[in-house]
C-alpha cells in the first residue's frame, strides 16, 4: 500500500500550517493524507479479518492498531517535553555565545518537530478510530492516560486526572471546563429504542448546560452509545473506569464513587433496556440504580431515562 503526497492538494488546516513552519527541507504529509491513512489501515484490517476465523478477535486487533498510534503520540509528546525542558535550561543559562545559541535553536526545532509528529499520530489514530466505530459500532477509548482530541472527536480525560484539576483548577488540559453530567446505563441497553432516548436525554442536558462535560465509565452498551454522542457533538468526555483488578465485583460501584467525586450537576441513568424483549431477559442494572441513589442522597439532580410518552 503506497501513498503519493502529490495526490493531496495543499490545504491551510492548523496542522498543515504548523508543519509547513518547520525548518525541514523534507515535505510533510498533509492532514488529508494522514486522515486517509488511518481510514485505510482500519478498513483493510477489518476487511481481511471479517468473516474469517479471526473475526472473534477483530475488536482486539482493531483496538491494538489504534492503540499503537496512541502510544506513539504519547512517546513523542514525552520527547517534546524533554526538548522544552532543555530549552528552559538553555534560556536560563544563556551566555550569548554562538554555541549556546546553536544549542537553543536545535532544542527549539526538536520541540516543534515533535509537536507536529505527535499531532500526525493523533490524526491517524482518530481517523482509524472513526473508521472502527463506523464499521463495527464499537467505540475505542485508551485504557491508560488521556486522549487529546482532534477536530474529529471530543477531548477525553481520565476521571482521576479531572479530579486533580477540579481540586487545583490550574491545569487547563485536565479541567473538564464546565458542569459535569454523569451517565450510567445497562450494558444490554443498546437497542435502537435505547439509543434514541439516550441521545434525547443527552441533547436535553446539553441544552441546559451548553458547556457540559459527559462523565461515564466507558462500559459497553448504553455508555458506549453516550460516548459516541459525545464524539459527534464535540463534548468533553471524562472516563471513570471500573478497576476490576483492584476492586473485583465492587469495581462498578467504586467507579460510581469517582463519578460523584466529580461533583456532577446532573446524573442520567438507564437501568433497564427500553426494548421490551431485552428488558424481560435481564434485571435492572445495579450500578445505574446505585448512581441514582447516590445522586438522591447528595441532592444532585437525577433524571431516569424512560420511554417516550405515548
Amino acid at each position: 500500500m503506497t501513498f503519493s503526497l502529490h495526490a493531496f492538494s495543499t490545504t491551510d488546516t492548523a496542522f498543515d500550517v504548523q508543519a509547513s513552519a518547520l525548518e525541514d527541507v523534507r515535505p510533510h504529509p498533509p492532514e488529508a493524507a494522514l486522515v486517509q491513512l488511518g481510514h485505510v489501515l482500519m478498513t483493510e484490517l477489518l476487511d481481511v479479518v471479517g468473516d474469517t476465523a479471526l473475526e472473534d478477535v477483530q475488536t482486539i486487533l482493531a483496538e491494538s492498531l489504534i492503540g499503537a498510534f496512541h502510544s506513539a503520540a504519547g512517546r513523542i509528546e514525552r520527547e517534546a517535553d524533554r526538548a522544552r525542558d532543555r530549552m528552559r535550561v538553555l534560556e536560563r543559562d544563556f551566555d550569548g555565545s554562538e554555541m549556546a545559541d546553536t544549542e537553543l535553536q536545535d532544542a527549539t526545532r526538536a520541540a516543534r518537530a515533535a509537536d507536529v509528529a505527535q499531532a500526525a499520530c493523533e490524526l491517524v489514530r482518530d481517523a482509524a478510530a472513526e473508521a472502527f466505530t463506523t464499521t463495527t459500532g464499537e467505540v475505542w477509548t485508551p485504557w491508560r492516560g488521556s486522549r487529546r482530541g482532534t477536530h474529529l472527536t471530543a477531548a477525553q480525560l481520565e476521571a482521576k486526572q479531572a479530579l486533580r484539576a477540579i481540586e487545583r483548577r490550574k491545569s487547563s488540559d485536565a479541567d473538564p471546563g464546565g458542569p459535569v453530567v454523569a451517565f450510567r446505563g445497562a450494558p444490554f441497553a443498546d437497542s435502537q429504542a435505547d439509543a434514541g432516548r439516550i441521545f434525547d436525554a443527552l441533547n436535553w442536558a446539553r441544552s441546559q448546560w451548553p458547556d457540559m462535560a459527559l462523565a461515564t465509565t466507558g462500559a459497553r452498551g448504553a455508555e458506549r452509545l453516550a460516548i459516541r454522542w459525545a464524539q459527534q457533538k464535540g463534548v468533553t468526555l471524562v472516563l471513570a473506569r471500573a478497576d476490576f483488578d483492584r476492586h473485583q465485583k465492587a469495581a462498578p460501584f467504586r467507579a460510581n464513587d469517582d463519578l460523584m467525586a466529580l461533583e456532577p450537576t446532573c446524573c442520567l441513568t438507564l437501568a433497564q433496556s427500553l426494548d421490551s424483549e431485552r428488558a424481560a431477559r435481564g434485571h435492572p442494572f445495579g450500578p445505574a440504580l446505585n448512581l441514582a441513589q447516590q445522586a438522591l442522597g447528595r441532592g444532585v439532580q437525577h433524571v431516569a431515562i424512560r420511554p417516550r410518552a405515548a
